[in-house]
């Protein structure tokens, strides 16, 4: 396999170094033709790259062959295996297997003597430092690994649900979407004192080849036996910390309220807050006026004050290690697991009104044409003037004022939406990401079951608190860039290549264009979804073109944010329920000489690229936790309801199936591809779409169906669907196209891959009559 190309087969390096040079361009016929193989190796070549494909090396998709996503330079990982060496294998921690494939495999690089919380071994969880292997790449392995920090060692325990039974014994029935009907056996003394309902920690004793697999409680971890404590499983099942260290609460019980000292009196200025009539604390506050200078005429100045967290939590104290180990604040629809203890976040930090309070303020001079000028950064005493909700300043500039809003309209709420209308301006020049993607929320009863599921409207208030955030960000990054001071960076990629293409495949389904011409700019997509708005097919294209994005990090060093079609942003506004802005605070403070909790003259950017990588992993674990708590609330208010028939949209297409979000509620369910017919059905990728292989029915991502409750898992958060709705038909000219181009996977009677010839036998046996379907409708 190492021969080159006089006439022989070229080596696994040589190809994958053409791989990269031509992303997104070639096929196995390509290849073949660059290194002149005849018939006779062709068969050798697609076993190879077979072979790359399952190692994560390349990625297939269809006919044509790419490299795969670059990891990021520092993430967290999960060692897997040794390899024949004995050397550590790992992969990483959040990969999307649907939509980026096999995780690339990572070397781990184990130095003869490892620094202290380096030493790892199968199971472990780990952040890595990570470089590609450019060549010499062996045994499938593209990436060599160094630890950083391990996080968490190997787990045994398995989480779950203990049932009681007859006996005193029990079963255990897993939380974990993955492990739902795989029950654990509990023996009589095993059970800790488990009662049923009760969510508890067991150990796995030993796997069986029949019956039930055994385990043995080791903790009672609290009853959900109400939907008001489900936040529970997922707290536990992300090991998300709940408790604070007794060090941490008692500097929180000795902390102060801050004073004018070393501050500038801002207590006259009448900013107030903004947020959802729920919010718990509130870290920041707005004002705006019209600029005075007659050399800004028309213009505004907009002051945004934080919550001074820097104040209370200093670098390297026992509230700073739990803050960071939390790295934000969890939300769920029962509760907060906060980021910083209550006295702090609640009170000493939060901008209630009529109480002064210690803050960061950005004082920002924005021109007629809502450019930002200047700004400047001033260490404050302030004292909001009120406390509005969303729907209540909207309320008050729309007409309907009420006791709290009357007095502020004219002085306060009339200036801050002029302001934003000015600024709004700049915001669109700016162009930045337009997508179209409502947000449900869940809303509780007394007794935390699910009331309903609604999706707030978004309202200019909520775009003006938006835009001057956006403002204050960036005048942070601004300003620390300008002072040469290390930062964590909020940054967000453009698309890579692959995807890119990926999406035009897409659009040319649709008879959409796109082209671009010159760098990669959020506008390019704004102009395909503006040609969809209002139309059929708006929701699969918001959702499509939300899939080919990267996802926003945090990172140290600056590659601009895509989506905002910013070049330097920063977060600033939120230091309560983030530490990402706490460290932009304490280097704000650095840079000015504003006092007390300033970022260490140690801190290095080694050091910062560390503490990115771990709040980037925490921030995913937070919204995996989100979403799993809102899947088991819905899977809980839906129980009773099998059988009953509901209408959603394909949200999701996979070679297992198709899933679908339920219009009313937005809860997820699995429409298993073995239900969906007789015949068998090809997964399209370029098409996000299921077809059968005989009648063209094809199911497509964003497709409005019916379908039928079939099992509810409330634990797990899963619910199974029925299909009731035919697919639309794919065109006769496409679909014999597209019959020519792909193999057929088998259903439940018939399973795994085989020849047309095999499958269009397998047609003629099968009975029934061919499905008809709507033409799709562009």
């Amino acid at each position: 396999m190492a021969r080159q190309r006089d006439g022989g087969f070229p080596s696994t390096e040589t190809i994958v170094a053409f791989i990269r040079a031509h992303p997104g361009k070639i096929g196995t016929r390509e290849i073949a033709h660059e290194f002149g193989l005849r018939n006779a190796d062709r068969a050798a070549l697609k076993q190879l790259l077979r072979d790359l494909a399952d190692e994560g090396i390349i990625k297939k998709q269809g006919k044509e062959i790419s490299e795969p996503e670059t990891l990021p330079a520092t993430l967290l990982a999960d060692i897997t295996k040794r390899d024949g060496d004995g050397e550590l294998l790992a992969v990483p921690a959040e990969w999307d297997e649907v939509e980026s494939g096999e995780p690339p495999k990572i070397r781990i690089h184990m130095p003869r003597r490892a620094k202290p919380g380096t030493a790892a071994g199968v199971g472990d969880r780990v952040l890595l430092r990570v470089e590609k292997i450019e060549e010499h790449v062996r045994d499938g392995v593209a990436y060599r690994g160094r630890i950083l920090k391990v996080l968490d060692h190997a787990k045994t325990r398995v989480l779950g649900i203990f049932r009681k039974n007859p006996d005193g014994g029990g079963r255990l029935v897993p939380v974990d979407k993955k492990q739902a009907g795989r029950e654990l056996n509990i023996a009589k003394t095993d059970t800790l004192g488990a009662e049923s309902g009760d969510l508890v920690s067991v150990d796995l004793v030993r796997s069986r080849g029949f019956g039930l697999a055994s385990g043995k409680v080791k903790e009672r971890l609290g009853s959900i036996a109400s939907e008001k404590a489900i936040s529970l499983i997922a707290i536990h099942a992300h090991d998300i910390p709940q408790a604070f260290s007794k060090d941490a609460l008692h500097e929180a019980e000795q902390a102060q309220p801050a004073t004018l000292k070393g501050r500038e009196d801002w207590r006259d200025v009448p900013l107030v807050t903004i947020d959802p009539p729920d919010a718990k604390d509130h870290d920041d506050a707005v004002h705006a006026e019209a600029d005075s200078d007659p050399n800004n005429k028309g213009g505004f100045i907009v002051h945004v004050a934080i919550a001074d967290v820097a104040f209370y939590v200093r670098p390297g104290s026992a509230l700073d290690h739990d803050a960071l180990e939390r790295g934000n604040s969890v939300y769920f629809p029962d509760r907060v697991v906060p980021m910083l203890p209550e006295r702090i976040s609640n009170n000493l930090c939060s901008l209630v009104p009529g109480e002064p309070r210690g803050a960061l303020a950005v004082r920002m001079v924005i021109g007629a044409d809502g450019r930002k000028r200047s700004h400047t950064f001033h260490r404050v005493l302030m004292r909001s003037a009120a406390k509005l909700a969303y729907a209540q300043a909207q309320a008050a500039i729309a007409g309907h004022p009420d006791d709290t809003t009357g007095p502020l309209l004219d002085p306060i709420l009339r200036p801050l939406y002029a302001a934003y209308a000015t600024v709004k301006r700049a915001r669109e020049e700016r162009d930045p990401l337009d997508l179209d993607l409502p947000e449900r929320k869940i809303q509780l009863k007394a007794d935390g079951t699910v009331d309903r599921v609604i999706v707030p409207e978004r309202l200019d208030a909520h775009k003006l608190i938006e835009e001057f955030m956006i403002l204050a960000n960036v005048a942070a990054a601004e300003m620390l860039e300008k002072k040469s001071l290390p930062l964590i960076y909020r940054v967000h990629d453009e698309p890579t290549l692959e995807k890119v293409h990926a999406l035009q495949e897409f659009l040319k389904t649709l008879d959409l264009p796109f082209a671009k011409a010159g760098a990669l700019r959020p506008a390019v997509f704004n102009r395909v979804l503006a040609q969809v708005k209002g139309h059929d097919a708006e929701s699969l294209v918001n959702e499509v073109v939300l899939r080919s994005q990267a996802q926003a990090e945090y990172s140290a060093e600056n590659y601009g944010h895509f989506g905002l079609n910013l070049r330097r942003y920063a977060h600033f506004t939120s230091p309560i329920r983030r530490y990402a802005d706490l460290v932009v605070h304490r280097a704000l403070i650095r840079a000015l000489g504003l006092g007390e909790g300033a970022m260490p003259d140690t801190e290095t950017m080694e050091g910062l690229s560390e503490v990115a990588a771990q709040i980037s992993v925490t921030e995913r674990r937070a919204m995996k936790a989100e979403r799993e708590t809102a899947d088991r609330l819905i899977a809980h208010f839906l129980a009773d309801r099998i059988g009953a028939t509901f209408q959603g949209r394909i949200s999701g297409v996979t070679r297992a199936g198709l899933f679908v979000k339920l219009t009313d509620t937005g809860a997820d369910g699995l429409v298993p591809i073995r239900s969906l017919g007789e015949e068998y059905f090809n997964h399209d990728e370029t098409r996000h779409a299921l077809i059968g292989a005989r009648s063209g029915a094809m199911h497509r991502l964003g497709d409005i169906v019916d379908v039928r409750l079939v099992e509810a898992a409330p634990v797990a958060g899963a619910l199974r669907f029925e299909l009731l709705s035919e697919g639309q038909t794919l065109p006769h000219t496409r679909r014999r196209n597209f019959v020519k181009a792909k193999t057929y996977s088998g259903n439940k009677a018939n399973p795994g891959k085989g020849t047309r010839q095999k499958a269009r036998k397998a047609d003629k046996v099968k009975a029934g009559k061919k499905k008809k379907g709507k033409s799709w409708k562009r």
